[in-house]
């Protein structure tokens, strides 16, 4: 599946860099890129891609803020967050503000494709190094995205996938996606186990 991909990044050497590993693959389309949140926003206005590659630290905004920004204004697009931070704190926050997933900029090309590949599944991507960061902190809870949470919740509810896409305005798939997601991550053989084990971690 050829994916569309556009970068966020203030430093031109990291843009050259990334693009040079991507655009001559067969299945990536290189769109460009933006240097700041302004001119971002602009762009997708016009085009958006399929993934955003999106920096953490840009001159006008937080690529947190931004993330959060894109998703609402154009929730079909998969972002990843890019940075050479792999704290956990900054990793949550970014998740939590609708991200797919975290590459640190270290990344080779295999990684960078892989990522994107997986995010464009629906399923999220952890470079090992931020993985490893949230295991150490985490104490056992599962790492969910905030579209995952609020599938989980609607899920405890009682509502049902077709319920679930009405109310979040996306597709009975994608429900269905985010629904097998947290089976996954929660370990849980059944919806009822899966609703079991999000109280017991107070995350519902």
């Amino acid at each position: 599946m050829k994916a569309s991909v556009f970068i966020v990044d203030d430093h031109y050497m990291v843009i050259e860099g990334i693009r040079s590993l991507l655009q001559h693959e067969k299945d990536i389309d290189w769109l460009g890129h933006a240097t700041n949140a302004a001119s971002c926003i602009s762009f997708l206005k016009q085009q958006q891609p399929d993934v955003l590659l999106l920096d953490i630290s840009l001159p006008d905004k937080s690529g947190i803020d931004l993330c959060r920004e894109v998703k609402e204004w154009f929730p079909n697009i998969f972002v990843l967050g890019l940075s050479t931070f792999n704290q956990q704190a900054v990793i949550r926050n970014m998740m939590d503000n609708g991200a797919s997933g975290y590459v640190l900029k270290n990344a080779d090309k295999e990684e960078l494709l892989e990522a994107i590949h997986i995010v464009l599944t629906g399923k999220t991507y952890f470079s090992l190094e931020a993985a490893a960061s949230l295991k150490d902190t985490n104490r056992g809870l599962p790492l969910v995205t905030r579209r995952e949470k609020e599938v989980l919740q609607l899920i405890a509810q009682g509502l049902t996938n077709v319920e679930i896409s009405t109310q979040l305005f996306i597709s009975v798939p994608t429900v269905n996606t985010h629904r097998k997601s947290l089976l996954e991550k929660f370990d849980a053989k059944n919806t009822a186990i899966l609703i079991s084990k999000a109280i017991r971690q107070g995350m519902v």
